[in-house]
């Protein structure tokens, strides 16, 4: 997964379409309850933000707009404006990869879990931007997903 972080999901969303053809996207709110656990740099964290989701061939693409909280987003954006944010792997055992890269010595920055429909997924940032020029994400997809809030281009639900 790469990702991005965006001023504007909207108006984000709209110009990949027309300009790259990346779409459909599904658009989604994270925040409590659909976020059962979340952190930020070793603290609980209460945050939201709004995620634009859409595949390039087998290339997940992310959109994120900070909203709420204290985020790496917002730390990011407020460092270096929006922009290529992070790189994901996506790992089946999310506890496990979690465990693994903290013995390995790297810093998780933040985390949440919970947001699939049976109160499973999660992701988890570290601290890599000195050593690969872009945070570090580990990221467990669910087995089922809440239905999308919006979807663009419109009429592409399916």
């Amino acid at each position: 997964q790469i990702a991005v972080v965006v001023e504007d999901i909207d108006k984000a969303v709209e110009a990949y379409w027309k300009i790259l053809g990346i779409g459909p996207w599904r658009i989604y709110t994270y925040d409590k309850p659909m976020l059962k656990e979340m952190s930020y740099r070793g603290q609980p964290a209460d945050f939201k933000m709004r995620v634009a989701l859409a595949k390039v061939g087998p290339l997940h693409f992310e959109l994120i707009q900070p909203l709420e909280g204290d985020t790496i987003y917002a730390e990011f954006v407020k460092e270096h404006g929006y922009g290529m944010h992070h790189f994901a792997v996506l790992v089946e055992d999310f506890e496990a990869a979690r465990a693994e890269a903290e013995a390995a010595g790297l810093t998780l920055i933040q985390h949440g879990s919970g947001f699939g429909l049976d109160g499973d997924g999660g992701f988890a940032y570290f601290d890599t931007e000195s050593e690969l020029s872009a945070t570090f994400e580990l990221l467990n997809l669910p087995k089922r997903r809440l239905p999308p809030e919006r979807v663009y281009p419109p009429g592409d639900e399916a």
